[in-house]
């Protein structure tokens, strides 16, 4: 049975932020870090190298593959934020419509800048995403 490449590395969350670079980029990360620890009630750890995760899940397909995975949270790339809203095949359209400017992925949503989105509809969407996330396969804090 595979492992998943991204676990938690027990490595300091604060750290990793003051490493963030532009500085621009590391000012959103604290704005995002700081709405995902309201939103989810969770306190964020490191997952691999560079993705704040709150909470986490425990899955197991039919196929019989399980593991641990985070709920929800962000990587504040260089070019761009990645943002990680759990369960990726749910249909969040009516709250992406409003979100403002980003480019979709499967479980990622993909943002410039935090200026071109509306926070607040981020906020309902970490909310609706960790919903049905615990519909499925109950969140736990870490």
């Amino acid at each position: 049975m595979t492992q998943n490449k991204t676990v938690p590395t027990g490595a300091s969350v604060e750290a990793f932020l003051a490493s963030v670079e532009p500085a621009h980029k590391a000012a959103e990360a604290q704005q995002l870090g700081a709405l995902f620890r309201r939103v989810s009630g969770f306190e964020p750890r490191l997952w691999g190298p560079s993705i704040i995760g709150y909470g986490r899940y425990h899955y197991r397909y039919a196929s019989g593959r399980e593991g641990d995975f985070l709920a929800t949270g962000f990587s504040p790339r260089k070019a761009r934020h990645s943002i990680y809203i759990m369960p990726g095949y749910q249909d969040y359209g009516a709250i992406l419509s409003r979100l403002g400017k980003h480019k979709l992925g499967k479980s990622c949503l993909y943002v410039n800048k935090l200026a071109d989105i509306d926070l607040e509809v981020l906020a309902e969407l970490i909310r609706a995403g960790l919903k049905d996330l615990n519909a499925i396969w109950p969140v736990q804090p870490e």
